[in-house]
Formats: structure tokens, sequence, C-alpha cells
């Protein structure tokens, strides 16, 4: 059940409103748990009982770890139970094939289903942990506010990822943090109804045209054919995750929850440590905290500050998916930072801005390649067929991929992605402002809201992206 889906618009999100608002505000807590319980439930009962029993865990773990004298090696303990319950379900599959290759028979091939945002809470676990083992964090004492931390609705498919500090006092539902009026309550429905748009008009409309080209053997497209689909993938992609993040930021909002912001139109950017600055905010955020600086940051020497770089990009690689092309993206990204650390900045600071973007644009979609393509072998092959001009299969031509109005839609969405916001100030403001919309701002949100609504009872409606994750 996506926040696009017709259950959750018309069914899910009113009742919860209506419930969670008209009690008083001691019974909000309980609310938003038995909301987000059977948010999770719509993905399968196994999977909900085991997010409730991670909270539960994570609970005692915390005020264990509060203790001056917790037990030794009890924050690894923590760390590694987190990590070897991502690696059981997400990855048990990849290194069992991958040694089977090798020797055939090792290990059997589970095929599990991957728990709803089971990558997102395992690391808000971690950072939970480390954070109160730090004295950075107080310990939760009361599990259901920890259960809120971890599930609320909102963020438990797709993040962000929080830092429980962060949240911590607005998990007091009688909080002045947790108050909603009428202008906070405008607010959320703006970026709700905003990433609507984003999701329903944009990025499901780009993946027909990223869908043709993906489904199609890469080595019988001619060249403008795969820079096309994988150029509209790169723009689905954004469309697609930061509408949902937009919608998530908005559900908070209606029910008292401040979720940070996850992107900052990367698209702007002119190198490739400004683009990780700019996109999927939080998941860079926690990197950094928890496993660069540990590594030693870059308070190391230069060649091992590049290794720290390297290692944090493979993990943020392998962390989206266990597939070899995921490792490819990652390392592709890491050998650019650790270029731009060596110098490469310097010289892109020197150059004209349009020329420091285009070394942006030119890098970001390899990578969007790798990210984007059935598998590392069909993504190597799209890559040699547009780096060598391919003509393609006798017989195979560009239009049945050059679709009038999904090109124009791509065109739109390049523009809308933040070149128009940085020419136009005034709207990039009110994109974000918080100020209740006046009456034209009401109305675009009307209309956007009736467009969104009708595409997804159209028909077509496609899971979040990053619900694979």
């Amino acid at each position: 059940m996506g926040f696009s889906s017709v259950q959750f618009l018309f069914v899910f999100l009113p009742l919860a409103l209506a419930v969670y608002h008209l009690l008083p505000a001691r019974a909000r807590n309980g609310v938003l748990a038995a909301f987000s319980l059977l948010f999770c439930l719509w993905a399968g009962v196994r999977y909900a009982l085991l997010l409730a029993a991670f909270a539960l865990v994570h609970w005692a773990f915390g005020l264990a770890l509060a203790r001056p004298a917790r037990p030794r090696g009890l924050l690894a303990l923590a760390v590694v139970l987190d990590l070897a319950l991502l690696a059981f379900f997400k990855y048990e599959g990849f290194f069992a094939a991958n040694l089977n290759a090798l020797l055939p028979g090792a290990l059997p091939v589970l095929e599990l289903a991957l728990p709803l945002g089971l990558s997102f809470y395992t690391f808000q676990g971690i950072s939970y942990c480390v954070d109160v083992a730090r004295g950075e964090a107080a310990p939760e004492r009361n599990p259901l506010r920890l259960y809120l931390y971890l599930a609320f609705f909102a963020h438990v498919s797709s993040g962000p990822i929080l830092r429980y500090g962060d949240q911590a006092a607005a998990l007091d539902p009688a909080s002045a943090q947790r108050r909603v009026d009428a202008d906070r309550f405008a607010y959320g429905i703006k970026r709700f109804v905003l990433g609507l748009a984003k999701k329903t008009l944009i990025a499901d409309q780009l993946a027909l045209l990223h869908g043709a080209v993906a489904g199609t053997d890469a080595a019988g497209l001619p060249a403008p054919a795969l820079l096309l689909g994988y150029a509209a993938y790169a723009v689905q992609l954004y469309y697609d995750f930061s509408g949902y993040s937009d919608m998530a930021v908005g559900l908070g909002e209606m029910f008292g929850l401040t979720m940070p912001e996850n992107f900052d139109y990367p698209f702007l950017s002119r190198s490739v440590g400004e683009f990780w600055r700019r996109w999927h905010i939080t998941l860079g955020a926690w990197f950094r905290r928890y496993l660069y600086f540990p590594l030693g940051g870059s308070r190391c020497s230069l060649p091992r500050t590049c290794l720290n770089l390297l290692v944090v990009f493979l993990a943020t690689g392998l962390w989206h998916g266990a597939a070899w092309q995921y490792l490819a993206f990652g390392l592709w990204h890491g050998v650019w930072i650790c270029a731009e650390r060596l110098g490469l900045s310097k010289l892109l600071d020197r150059l004209p801005r349009a020329v420091s973007h285009l070394y942006l644009v030119l890098v970001m979609q390899v990578g969007f390649v790798f990210f984007g393509a059935p598998g590392l072998a069909q993504a190597l092959v799209a890559l040699r067929g547009i780096l060598t001009w391919q003509a393609g299969a006798p017989g195979m031509t560009l239009a049945p991929f050059a679709d009038p109005k999904l090109l124009l839609l791509l065109a739109a969405g390049i523009a809308l992605s933040g070149p128009v916001q940085a020419l136009a100030p005034k709207l990039r403001g009110w994109l974000r402002g918080r100020a209740a919309p006046g009456a034209a701002g009401a109305a675009v949100l009307l209309l956007l809201l009736l467009a969104g609504i009708m595409r997804s009872t159209a028909g077509n409606y496609t899971a979040f992206i990053y619900f694979q994750f």
C-alpha cells in the first residue's frame, strides 16, 4: 500500500487523520502505532511482527546501553544483530548464488521476500543504539514511542532515515513540537500533494519510457534509444523518490512529526561530492556519522581518506541492492569522489559553471545506467552501445520509444528538477514555504491533487522504486 494507491488515499489516510485528531492527545501515540502496524500488516503479518519485535529488542538494548556498567561488547552485539538481520533477508540469496558459482551446492538460495522498510529501520536501530551508547541521546523508556520512531507509517517504507535525538521531543504527544495548527496542517497537505504530483504525473509516466528500453536487449537498441531510456530513468528516479520524501514530510506535518528533508535539487550540483550532499541526504548523513567518521574520515592521510571514501561508497552501493550492478554504482561514484578529493574539485571550481555542471551530468548518467539496468551485464552492454553510438539491430529505430507526450514530459521534468527553481527563487520559496497558500496557490494544489488522483485511479499505479531496497 503506497502513498499514491487508492487504498491509502481514500481509506487509510482519511481514517487515520480523523481518528488521530478526534481523540485526546494522550491517545494519539497509540493511534499512530495502531495505524503504523496496520500499514505494515498490509505488506505481511510476519514482517509486521518482525518490526514490532525489532522495536522491542532495541528498546531493551537502549536501556541497557545507557547504564554506566553495561556489559562490554553490548553495542557491538546490537550492531552485529542489526546487520545480520539485514544480511539474512537482503543479501543471503546474492551471497549464496555467487558462492555456489564457485562451490556448487555450498549454500541454499532461500530467495526470501524483503520485509517492508528493512534497510531503513535497521539503520535507524543502529543509530539509536550508537547514539545512546555515546551519550548523544537519552534512552527511550516508553516502548511505544520507540516503535513510532522506527515504524511510523510516513517513513517506515523508504525513509527518510531519522536520528532518535532529533525526534525524541516530538514523540511526546503533549509536547509543543507535536501541536498541529491550521497553517502546519495546510503545509503538510501542500507537501503531500506536490509529492503525489511528482510520483503520478511524472515518475510513473517516465517509467513507461524506461521500461520499454530496459525490457529490450541493449545490444539490439540504437544508441539514441539507450540514451533516452536511461535519461528518463534518471529523471523518473528523482521524481519518484523525492516525491515519496515530499509525501513523507507532508504526512509527518499532518500528525505533528517533522521529517528531515531528503533532497535539495541535486541536479543543480557541479561535482559528485555536492550531488551526494543534495541526494538522499539522510542516507549520506548516516554513512558519514556511523561509517566514514569511525574509519577516520578526512583526518587521515590523503590515501587513507580516499580509501575511507571508497569503503563508504561501496557500502552505499551494496545498501541499495544485492546485485553486482549496485556495487558498480557505488564504486563508480567513489572513484570520482576520490578524484575530486585529489584535485579535480579545484579544477571544477575554476571552470565555467556550465562546464562543471556538464561533467556532473555525464558522471551521474553513467551511474544511473548501472542503477537502472536489469543487471550489470546489461548495464555494460548499454554503456558500450552509447559510447560507440551503435546502430542497433536491423530495423530497430528510435521511433518506438519517441512518444511525443513522454518526450515533452521528460523535458518538463528536467526543467522542473532545479533549473526553473534556480531561475525563479519565489517559486522555490513557495514550494518549501510554510505559509498557508493563497487563492492562486490553493487552486494549483487542487488541480494537482485532482490530476494525481485521476492518475492513481487510472490503473497504472506503480510502487515507489525505493520499496525494493
